[in-house]
């Protein structure tokens, strides 16, 4: 579906000032189909190529009411309409003027030959700069001024004061970010005057009042003797710009208001105030906070609580005197090493997902530091970047390439050897994780075979790769890339398949 500003630069002229106008007023119209109980359609002027093409409206918004039920079920945008369809919009276009009158309305959705429902039509000149940009048509079902009732008529009045400043060109407001949780007319309305004395206040927001621990009846009080802050008021009418605050009532209370000043002939005339509790929403906001911190601080002390291991582990390696078992334990750590530091970026990190890029690096270090020696350096060097993953599956993965590289260290850098290098790269694509460690040493044995091998680190990381990653690893000798130029030495690649998402 076409946007508005697709829409507007297709079959219009209107400049970039001018949609960031219709822009705005889109963002906060939902205030005006609710105040008027009515659906909004914005509308443009269509630009012909032809002179003699007959004029035409294209739909560039709408909007249905929350406070009643709508007029059409079929989406409106990027309809169009013949001039002679709706003169009233015409009328509206060419005297710059807000004209009323009745339309037969049908969305298409009716049965050929039904006529289509009669309606009432508030067309209102959307103006900036002097100029007319669009048409903005309120278009609500036919009822009578006895069967509204108060809270209808109170609405209506204040839809028809911001319907003139819209054909002034004072709203929409130059200055207004409505957030998301920013309150709804059917969340509460209180109605000021000039002197912010209350002139109307909605059941909902008597609600929201009584919250807020103000009990008496709102009407005829002044905005600040209901506990709003006075500076906030005092902005909003200085500045003629919507304020919107959040009032905190103790641990348990918040209410969200948000002012909209009432400006005619450039004089503020009053103003619209929409509250909303948003206690349970806040409330839910302190329980994941403190539900991460709970987290973090579980990751923190799995970490401390495998390094205890860790470290009791190398105490009983020292009174050992088998090389076999001191090799064991030696092994061991560092795979109880590999999973701590996923705990670890977790702890800082919070969250249940994690880079794995920040747990291979510190890997590739600790291998390093307890199996490089001295007299064969090995460089170490990463290629790309990984993915983040979930916890589970960073953990496993950190295991298989810890028993790879210290596989590649002891078998592909035997003692006697000069050293090389090891490349680990990292290949992420939609279906998963690809990552290669490459050694320049000494290469497999021609006899070797993963599957019948009956080493305890390749049969873990054949184990972790087929069940907990659900994926594959194989090993081979390093192949020829350039005509004349053989890579020497093994290739370990463990390929990670990614859950498709539903």
């Amino acid at each position: 579906m076409s946007s508005l500003s697709d829409l507007v630069k297709r079959h219009s002229q209107l400049g970039p000032e001018d949609r960031v106008h219709l822009r705005r007023l889109i963002g906060s119209w939902s205030l005006l189909s609710d105040l008027s109980f009515a659906d909004l359609l914005l509308v443009v002027p269509v630009e012909s190529s032809q002179g003699d093409q007959p004029g035409r409206f294209v739909v560039v918004g709408q909007v249905r009411p929350a406070t009643t039920q709508t007029l059409y079920r079929d989406d409106q945008v990027g309809r169009f309409f013949a001039f002679g369809d709706r003169p009233i919009l015409v009328d509206a276009l060419e005297s710059e003027s807000v004209v009323r009158g009745e339309t037969t309305r049908s969305d298409g959705s009716r049965p050929e030959g039904d006529p289509g429902e009669l309606v009432s039509v508030i067309a209102v000149p959307v103006r900036r700069a002097g100029k007319t940009v669009a048409v903005l048509s309120y278009e609500a079902r036919q009822r009578r001024e006895p069967d509204r009732s108060e809270l209808e008529r109170e609405y209506h009045r204040v839809s028809d004061r911001v319907i003139s400043m819209i054909a002034a060109g004072d709203f929409p407001f130059a200055f207004d970010e409505e957030s998301e949780l920013a309150p709804r007319v059917g969340d509460g309305v209180i109605i000021a005057n000039a002197a912010t004395k209350v002139t109307y206040s909605s059941p909902n927001a008597v609600s929201a009042l009584h919250r807020m621990g103000f009990h008496a009846n709102a009407v005829g009080r002044d905005l600040d003797d209901l506990g709003f802050q006075h500076d906030a008021l005092r902005t909003a009418f200085r500045l003629r710009v919507p304020v919107t605050d959040e009032i905190e009532r103790g641990t348990s209370i918040n209410v969200m208001m948000r002012l909209l000043p009432l400006i005619d002939s450039g004089e503020i005339t009053g103003a619209v105030v929409l509250l909303r509790d948003v206690s349970d929403l806040r409330r839910q906001e302190r329980l994941l906070v403190s539900m991460d911190a709970t987290i973090r601080e579980i990751h923190h002390r799995v970490k401390n609580n495998l390094q205890t291991v860790s470290s009791l582990l190398r105490l009983q390696g020292r009174r050992l005197e088998a090389p076999e078992a001191k090799q064991a334990i030696e092994e061991s750590v560092r795979r109880i090493r590999s999973i701590a530091l996923v705990h670890e970026i977790l702890a800082q990190e919070g969250g249940d997902d994690v880079e794995f890029e920040e747990i291979l690096r510190p890997i590739v270090a600790m291998v390093e530091e307890g199996l490089v020696a001295p007299d064969r350096p090995i460089v170490f060097r990463v290629v790309g970047d990984g993915p983040t993953m979930p916890a589970a599956t960073a953990s496993s993965l950190a295991v298989v390439l810890t028993e790879l590289l210290q596989n590649a260290v002891e078998h592909g850098y035997p003692p006697g050897s000069t050293g090389g290098q090891i490349t680990i790269e990292m290949v992420t694509s939609p279906a998963g994780l690809t990552v290669r460690v490459h050694d320049d040493g000494a290469g497999l044995p021609e006899s070797f075979d993963l599957e019948s091998s009956d080493g305890l680190g390749l049969t873990i990381a054949r184990t972790l790769a087929s069940g907990e990653l659900g994926g594959t690893i194989t090993l081979r000798p390093a192949s020829t890339t350039t005509a004349g130029s053989t890579e020497s030495g093994t290739v370990a690649q463990i390929q990670v398949r990614f859950e498709a998402e539903s």
